[in-house]
Formats: structure tokens, C-alpha cells, sequence
């Protein structure tokens, strides 16, 4: 059996791909070229390919995004990588004000090809300036889609298809993530398998085969998928509590109702989610999720998040912080009674 592309490699070759593919194509960063590729090594061997295309660029966070956004409004596709996604804060502006703007304050619709990369999340040890989760900072800006890797969903889909969008997008990527190998063949592990919806945010659904309608439906994003299915083969094995995760590839905009027909099969609806709550993709998903269903359900929609704090150092005071699967096993258990 051939080894499995770790989630690292399989964004390393989608970026390789696409700019072979599309000579208009760049990617700005930070250390991004070789030898470095990226703190994370995701650029890797880019820049001897592409050395004209691949451009490493000052500590600049706001000018990086705003180089980006030119390189798109002048007809190209931009790919900017944020070297940790806590400093997209000092992007904001440029994809406020710039780019998502862009595609619509003209008198007409212009094409901004545009993705940033975000390395998001904590769980590393690399303290509070370098491990949060900002997703929902981003959200409901118009014209500016959020999506999020995952293993189930192949990075050369998702990046093509936030490109051909032509509206600027961040891409969340967990940073534990990349460690991690992709799943395939619609096998998650001994217990669980795996589909890829065909909703419009691609969602994966990750369930064990012959036990029925589940007891609850779990929402997640990509970076939470390994906690999440940890904490499903625990509520199952030990307190015979069958659940099923839903993890979608496109965050916002979010067509919760094309999840209806599945959504439906249970009673119980919790929603996962590892930035700190209020104003998160969780809630405003389970508010969606209470409007559409609340005849059916059995009890509100149950919103996990991470600890209102900051992300500390230190291995023990961070696992306290983050969403953990002891955490959603227990929430998950006391709401079953």
C-alpha cells in the first residue's frame, strides 16, 4: 500500500500545480522561497520552479495582502501566505478595504483571484501571539469567502476552486494539520468511513456504517476533525452514543439548508468550533441550524468553543484552553441525559 500524501504535501502539490498551470499565477510570503519554503515547509521547491512567480517578501503583513490584492485587480491570481494567522489582523485593511471591495465598487464586477493562506490554531506550544483561531474576524464581509483544509478535501480542489470564485478568500490551515496524512477511499480509520457531500461547502461526512440514525449530528472544522473523531469513537465504544461529523471545506459563505435532508436524521445538533465564542462561525450556524429545525430538535443546538483566554505556552495550560475531546465527549454525554 502506498503511503498517504500528508495534508503539508498535499497543499505543497496543489501549489505546484497551480502555477504550472496558470502562468498569471504568484505567491507571496514571507521566507517562502527555497531553502527556507515556508515556515511550515508548504512552499517547499516552489521558487526553483516558479523563480519569477514565487516571491519572498518583507515583514510586512499589510503590504503582502496589498501586493496581492494589486496583482489580482491587474488580472493575475495572487496566493499570499501568512506566516502565522494570528498577523492577518495587520491585513485586515487590504482585505477589507481593498480587496474584497474590489470586486464591486467599480460600476461593475471585477475578478479578484486572490487566497490567503492562514497557518491557524494552537496545540503547538507557540504561545498566545502565534495560536489563535481568528475565523470569525473575517466573517460576513462581503465578497470575502473563508474556507478551511481539512483531510478529507483535496488541496488542488479547494484552491482552484476558491480562485475560479474570483472573489478574494482566506484558506484557515491548521497548523497540527499538516503533520497529519489525508484520508482516502472513504476509510477514516477501523471504526468510521467517510463521503464528500455534493453541497455547495463540500462537506465531508464521517460516520460508522451499520448503526442506524445517529444520536447526534457534530458539526467541526477542518483543523478539529482528528479531535472530533476521537471524541465520536469514545462516545460510541463507551457510552453507545452514535454521532456523525459534518466537515465542510467552505466556512462563509454557508448554505446550511443544502444539510438539511442530512441534518435531519437526528435530534441532537452540536457545533464545534476552536476560536473563543461570540460572533463565531459556531454560533451563527447553530442560529441558522435553530431556525431551520427547531420543531425537530430535542434540545438547542449545543456550541463547543475554545476557553475566553489567551493561548498559553506551556503544554498543559494550552490543553486547558483548547477545544479537547474529553471536552466534547463530556458535553456531549451530560446533554444526552
Amino acid at each position: 500500500m502506498t503511503r498517504r500524501q500528508r495534508v503539508a504535501e498535499n497543499l505543497n502539490s496543489a501549489l505546484h500545480h497551480l502555477l504550472g498551470a496558470h502562468p498569471g499565477t504568484y505567491l507571496i510570503g514571507e521566507d517562502v522561497a527555497d531553502p527556507y519554503g515556508g515556515a511550515f515547509k508548504v512552499t517547499r521547491g516552489l521558487s526553483d520552479r516558479f523563480p519569477d512567480r514565487v516571491l519572498s517578501s518583507p515583514l510586512s503583513e499589510g503590504g503582502i495582502a496589498g501586493v496581492g490584492a494589486g496583482l489580482a485587480l491587474a488580472g493575475n491570481r495572487s496566493l499570499v501566505e501568512m506566516m502565522f494567522s494570528d498577523f492577518a489582523a495587520l491585513a485586515f485593511d487590504p482585505l477589507l478595504n481593498f480587496a474584497a471591495k474590489s470586486v464591486s465598487m467599480y460600476g461593475r464586477r471585477v475578478p479578484m483571484s486572490m487566497v490567503v493562506r492562514c497557518p491557524t490554531g494552537g496545540n503547538r506550544g507557540y504561545g498566545p501571539t502565534h495560536s489563535q483561531s481568528l475565523q470569525k474576524h473575517f466573517l460576513g464581509i462581503p465578497s470575502l469567502h473563508l474556507r478551511e483544509v481539512s483531510p478529507f478535501h483535496d488541496n488542488q480542489r479547494v484552491l482552484t476552486a476558491m480562485l475560479d470564485r474570483e472573489e478574494p478568500g482566506v484558506l484557515f490551515e491548521d497548523k497540527v494539520l499538516y503533520t497529519r496524512a489525508m484520508y482516502r477511499d472513504g476509510v477514516v480509520d477501523d471504526l468510521f468511513r467517510y463521503e464528500v457531500l455534493a453541497d455547495p461547502s463540500e462537506t465531508a461526512r464521517v460516520f460508522a456504517p451499520d448503526c442506524g440514525p445517529p444520536d447526534w449530528i457534530v458539526l467541526a472544522p477542518g483543523g478539529l476533525t482528528e479531535r472530533a473523531v476521537t471524541a465520536l469513537r469514545s462516545l460510541l465504544l463507551e457510552e453507545e452514543i452514535t454521532c456523525e461529523l459534518l466537515v465542510p471545506s467552505q466556512l462563509y459563505p454557508f448554505d446550511s439548508k443544502a444539510l438539511l435532508p442530512v441534518l435531519s436524521r437526528a435530534d441532537r445538533i452540536c457545533v464545534l468550533e476552536d476560536s473563543t465564542a461570540d460572533g463565531t462561525w459556531g454560533e451563527l450556524l447553530a442560529q441558522q441550524l435553530h431556525e431551520q429545525l427547531w420543531s425537530r430538535l430535542a434540545r438547542p443546538v449545543l456550541p463547543l468553543s475554545a476557553e475566553p483566554s489567551i493561548v498559553p505556552t506551556a503544554a498543559h495550560l494550552e490543553h486547558d484552553v483548547l477545544l479537547q475531546p474529553s471536552t466534547i465527549h463530556r458535553a456531549i454525554m451530560e446533554a444526552t441525559k
